[in-house]
């Protein structure tokens, strides 16, 4: 899956565990300029420091995967959430006729 925005927060790598860290970011989504939609993905491990290279505003195309888990509390109810995993963030340019903005 793909969304392309620009990208307006870029959060600090969080050391969950030992062995598993992650990182999370947010763009605005424009499909319908009208009502802009914020999205926030999450990068984990090693490709936490892919977003590096960016700055806030900047337009970019996200490739992630959608992931969800499923959780029950302590008093037995299950509760489900879903993450927006990136796997790859590459830079646009405002000429590229890809944008939806």
């Amino acid at each position: 899956m793909e969304a392309i925005g620009i990208l307006k927060v870029k959060k600090d790598t969080v050391q969950v565990k030992e062995e598993f860290k992650k990182r999370e970011f947010v763009i605005e989504f424009s499909d319908n300029p009208k009502y802009p939609q914020t999205i926030q993905f999450q990068l984990v491990q090693d490709s936490c420091t892919m977003l590096d290279q960016f700055n806030l505003d900047d337009k970019i195309r996200v490739e992630f995967d959608l992931r969800g888990r499923k959780w029950t509390d302590p008093n037995g109810v299950d509760k489900y959430y879903n993450t927006l995993q990136a796997w790859k963030i590459e830079p646009l340019t405002t000429d590229n006729d890809d944008l939806p903005f």
